[in-house]
C-alpha cells in the first residue's frame, strides 16, 4: 500500500500489543483500498485475535503457484502496468518470462501466488483477467493456469558480482562507503544518530534514533530489532515533513523502550555498539542496486536482506519496474530468487534489460548510472 506513516505509537504488556498508525497517501493521485489494507493487517495479527474472523486456524501449506499467460501488443512500461494491477489484486509475482512473437506481440508469463489464497476458484481467475483487460484494453488476452510442479529455480550470481553487490562498509561516522553510485540527494539521507539511555526507566533501555525520513524506515528498524532479539515494549515514531523546528525538515525521530530477549536492559557497551552498527547498516543501506553485463546483454540487480522468519521486503518488484518505466527502459525477462552471502539470506531480483537506440546501455556508463540512481531513489521513496 502506498501510504506514509507520519506518526505511530506502539505499546505492549507482553501479552497484548496496541499499535496506532497515523497515515497519509504518498501521493494525492493514489487511491487507497482501505478494506484491502485492513484485511492484510488482520492476516498479520496473531491467531488469538484472528479467530473471530478466520475460524479455520489450521496451518496453511505452501502457496500454490499459478501461471498467468498474457498476450498483448508490445509497448514500454507494460510490465509495470501489469505489476500494478496484480499488486492491487494482492497477487505476488515470483518469476516473469517475456518473449516477442514475429508479428510484434508480447507473450508474458507470470508465475504468481495469491495473497488471498482464492486463485483456485474460477471467479477469482475471471476477476483477474477481466481487471487486466479493463485496464490494458481489449487487444490483450489472458488466462490463469495451475503451475503444479513449478520450482522457483535461480541461477546464482557470479562470485565477483556477488561480492561487489553485497559488500558495504560503514565509516566511523556512520556514512556509507560503497563502490556503487550514490547520488547527491541520497548522500543527504545517509546519516543517523543512535543513542542508548538507561537512566530514564528502571526496566527498559531507551533507544533514540534521529535520521532522515525515507520509504520503509519503520520496517527496517523493526525487522532489525526482531532479528537481533530485541523486544520493544513502547515506541513512538514522529515524522517532520514540513520542518517544524530548524533543520528538521524530512526528519524522522524514533523513541523505543526495549529489553533483550532475556528480559534485561541493554547495558553492555559492546552489545550497544553492535546493535547501533546493525541499525545503521540496515537503515542507511537496506538495498543493493547494480547494473552489470551478462554476456552481450545488460542486467539490473536489486537485492535486499531476508528476515530471519523468511519474509522478503515488500514491493521491490513494483518499485523497480516503476523506475524502469519512467526511464523508458524495456524489460526482456525478470526472475526472483534467494542467495546466501555475508552470513545471511538475500532476495535477489534480476532484470534483463532491452538495449534501445533511444536509451543505449551496452556502451553507456552514464545511462547505466542513471538506471541505478533512479531505481535506488524509487525504492527509497525519493520519487512518489
Amino acid at each position: 500500500m502506498c501510504v506514509c506513516v507520519i506518526l505511530a505509537d506502539v505499546s505492549t504488556d507482553g501479552h497484548w500489543c496496541f499499535v496506532v498508525f497515523w497515515v497519509v497517501p504518498r501521493s494525492s493521485s493514489i487511491r487507497i483500498r482501505w478494506a484491502s489494507l485492513k484485511n492484510r493487517l488482520m492476516s498479520m495479527c496473531p491467531s488469538s485475535y484472528s479467530i473471530p474472523f478466520y475460524p479455520d486456524m489450521s496451518q496453511p501449506g505452501p502457496s500454490q503457484f499459478y501461471l498467468l499467460k498474457l498476450l498483448s501488443p508490445d509497448r514500454k512500461g507494460l510490465l509495470h502496468d501489469v505489476t500494478h494491477i496484480l499488486s492491487d489484486l494482492e497477487l505476488i509475482i515470483h518469476r516473469v518470462k517475456v518473449s516477442t512473437t514475429p508479428d510484434g506481440r508480447v507473450v508474458d508469463l507470470f508465475f504468481i501466488t495469491d495473497g488471498m489464497e482464492l486463485l483456485h476458484k474460477k471467479e477469482r481467475q475471471e476477476e483477474t483477467c477481466s481487471t487486466l483487460i479493463a485496464a490494458l484494453g481489449p487487444s490483450i488476452s489472458c488466462e490463469v493456469l495451475s503451475a503444479e510442479g513449478f520450482q522457483q529455480g535461480f541461477s546464482s550470481l557470479a562470485p565477483k558480482i556477488a561480492e561487489e553487490l553485497f559488500r558495504v562498509e560503514l565509516a566511523g561516522d556512520g556514512e556509507m562507503c560503497s563502490s556503487s553510485l550514490i547520488s547527491a540527494e541520497l548522500k543527504k539521507v545517509q546519516t543517523a544518530t543512535i543513542n542508548f539511555d538507561n537512566s530514564l526507566s528502571p526496566a527498559h533501555t531507551l533507544v533514540q534514533i534521529i535520521c532522515a525520513d525515507q520509504k520503509g524506515l519503520i520496517y527496517d528498524i523493526l525487522r532489525t530489532m526482531k532479528d537481533c532479539n530485541i523486544q520493544i515494549f513502547y515506541g513512538r515514531f514522529r515524522s517532520d515533513k514540513k520542518g517544524g523546528r530548524p533543520g528538521s525538515k524530512g526528519c524522522r525521530e524514533v523513541d523505543l523502550f526495549v529489553k533483550q530477549v532475556d528480559g534485561k536492559k541493554v547495558t553492555d557497551p559492546e552489545k550497544q555498539d553492535a546493535l547501533r552498527a546493525r541499525l545503521r547498516s540496515e537503515m542507511l543501506h537496506p538495498l543493493r542496486v547494480m547494473v552489470v553485463s551478462r554476456g552481450p546483454d545488460t542486467e539490473l540487480l536489486v537485492a535486499n536482506p531476508v528476515e530471519l522468519c523468511g519474509k522478503g521486503r515488500p514491493r521491490v518488484f513494483y518499485d523497480a519496474t516503476l523506475a524502469l518505466k519512467a526511464l523508458g527502459v524495456c524489460i526482456f525477462s525478470a526472475e526472483i530468487g534467494r542467495q546466501a552471502a555475508s552470513e545471511r539470506q538475500w532476495e535477489v531480483y534480476r532484470f534483463l534489460l532491452d538495449d534501445s537506440r533511444e536509451f543505449p546501455l551496452t556502451n553507456s556508463l552514464a545511462n547505466r548510472n542513471r538506471v541505478v540512481d533512479r531505481v535506488r531513489k524509487t525504492l527509497m521513496g525519493c520519487y512518489n
